[in-house]
């Protein structure tokens, strides 16, 4: 197994720079007070399509060579790999199919036609989603084009990394949402600075792969994260976290709809539960952070369904 590298996050900046914006990075006084450090917020949810997922669509669809691309895309994913796919795809001329599950948020089902790919909700779930997604590849022969356990696609997510060391170059901790795990496993091959992981306690796929040293399928359970909630984690990114990342920590429902709550309210950021999980851990006292030290947490993305986020939002 090889792993990605500096050079290839790199690399991978050089071939989508002009393509995806340079997202802003927000001092939040409030949060820093809460923590006892200086504190940062990565607005992610500032990208294009509204997560960071269009670094890694755009990486890899820049592999693919003509043979690969005149056979169109297929993908699979809740929502914002999906809608990173489908735009990303769109701007080269590919034709794309997403996969997803019967009950995927439905504003990110429909961003995702918006952006002009043929959506497949023929699955029940999640799960059933990637079944039904090894079916098509075989029936269509489209080229796959994986939300996570891919070396393009984890270097196309590092460069947020190499944003975060360039805008806070005395960070001494990154607080990172996982969900398969690339984009952890690209920030954390693209610095060298302390990082630690969150996942929603009910989908916790990349804590068991940590665990069982190798990528298990778990069992889905509901959660407001949909984005964060994979019926497993990558090899590749498993392997990377095993190096790379110092801890994973989870997150509960209640703690994740408390950050989202403080992330509108003190920071003005109207992120997705997804978003608000690394800021939830750091509220809820569950990374440990010395006293008077420089925390990033990142906040991606912003595609709440409107029905969730009134709920988490108006809920105490």
């Amino acid at each position: 197994m090889t792993l990605p590298t500096r050079d290839d996050v790199l690399a991978a900046r050089e071939t989508i720079a002009a393509r995806v914006h340079r997202t802003p990075m927000f001092g939040s006084r409030t949060l820093g007070e809460r923590i006892g450090a200086r504190a940062f917020l990565k607005a992610e949810l500032f990208q294009r399509t509204g997560s960071f997922k269009p670094r890694g669509a755009l990486n890899k669809l820049a592999s693919l060579g003509p043979e690969e691309r005149a056979r169109g895309v297929v993908t699979w994913s809740a929502g914002n790999h999906a809608q990173a796919v489908a735009w990303a795809a769109a701007s080269e001329g590919i034709d794309c199919l997403v996969v997803m599950s019967a009950g995927a948020n439905p504003q990110k089902v429909a961003a995702t036609r918006g952006y002009g790919a043929t959506v497949d909700l023929e699955a029940p779930d999640h799960s059933a989603a990637h079944e039904r997604l090894l079916q098509l590849i075989e029936e269509t022969g489209r080229t796959y084009v994986p939300p996570f356990d891919d070396p393009h696609v984890i270097a196309g997510q590092g460069t947020v990394g190499l944003e975060i060391a360039e805008d806070v170059p005395d960070a001494d901790l990154i607080v990172c949402p996982i969900g398969g795990g690339g984009l952890i496993a690209g920030i954390a091959t693209a610095t060298d600075t302390r990082i630690v992981g969150v996942e929603p306690e009910l989908s916790a796929a990349f804590t068991a792969g940590l665990a069982a040293g190798k990528s298990v399928h778990i069992d889905l359970q509901p959660t407001s994260a949909d984005g964060l909630a994979p019926p497993f984690a990558g090899e590749l990114n498993l392997a990377v976290g095993r190096e790379r990342v110092e801890q994973v920590v989870l997150v509960t429902e209640d703690e994740i709809a408390e950050a989202m709550r403080f992330l509108y309210g003190r920071a003005k950021l109207a992120c997705e539960p997804s978003g608000a999980a690394a800021t939830a851990a750091l509220l809820a006292g569950k990374i440990p952070v010395e006293p008077g030290s420089t925390v990033v947490a990142v906040v991606s993305g912003g595609n709440a369904a409107a029905n969730v986020a009134a709920v988490m939002l108006t809920s105490e």
